[in-house]
């Protein structure tokens, strides 16, 4: 199995015992070969590998953000404390600004998720890791109703959407649970032929 044993802005460093690693510029069009434990290779592009650590690097800082929301969720409610001129007021059950950027985080970490599972079904040539991806859906979708049911404030007359999310997340669970059996099969018969 590959490991990092370098990372540094500039130079990323893969090692695998019986594989010589390549040095290079982050951003090199180079790829390197990791071998899987079940015997699948696949390719990895120096840009991908760049991609993840950006988007991991947005996933900290959005984590941050959320850290120093104490601050910010008083700054936002400071104007009922002390009254606002604002002609607009919030009503009190609005969200606050650490918690949308939770929201709206893990919705994009949901997205993030499903494109990687459908590139690697691509990558490694087993076609039931896409099905993983289609498994997801289900599961995006209770992710909107639930934001869009935080949008307008919990309105009364949207209380269908908690409905069809609570639906929505019962049937993704089992789409994931099918889908996950299906890799676990099929990863089963190509040990086999080996």
């Amino acid at each position: 199995m590959a490991t990092i044993t370098s990372l540094s802005p500039l130079k990323l460093s893969l090692y695998k015992p019986n594989q010589t690693s390549a040095k290079s510029d982050l951003f090199a069009r180079e790829t390197t070969k990791i071998s899987r434990p079940f015997n699948d290779n696949i390719t990895l592009s120096k840009k991908c590998i760049a991609t993840l650590v950006r988007s991991a690097g947005l996933a900290l800082s959005l984590t941050t953000l959320v850290g120093v929301g104490s601050s910010i969720a008083f700054a936002a409610e400071a104007p009922s404390l002390v009254g606002s001129s604002l002609p607009f007021a919030e009503p009190s059950n609005a969200l606050s600004l650490p918690t949308w950027a939770v929201h709206v985080s893990s919705v994009v970490e949901w997205i993030t998720a499903m494109a990687l599972v459908w590139q690697y079904g691509e990558k490694s040539g087993n076609e039931s890791w896409k099905g993983l991806s289609w498994g997801m859906v289900p599961l995006l979708g209770g992710a909107f109703c639930a934001c869009t049911w935080h949008f307008f404030y919990n309105a009364e007359s949207l209380e269908v959407l908690v409905a069809i999310q609570a639906a929505l997340t019962v049937i993704g669970n089992v789409t994931i649970f099918i889908a996950a059996f299906r890799i676990f099969k099929s990863s089963e018969e190509s040990s086999k032929n080996l």
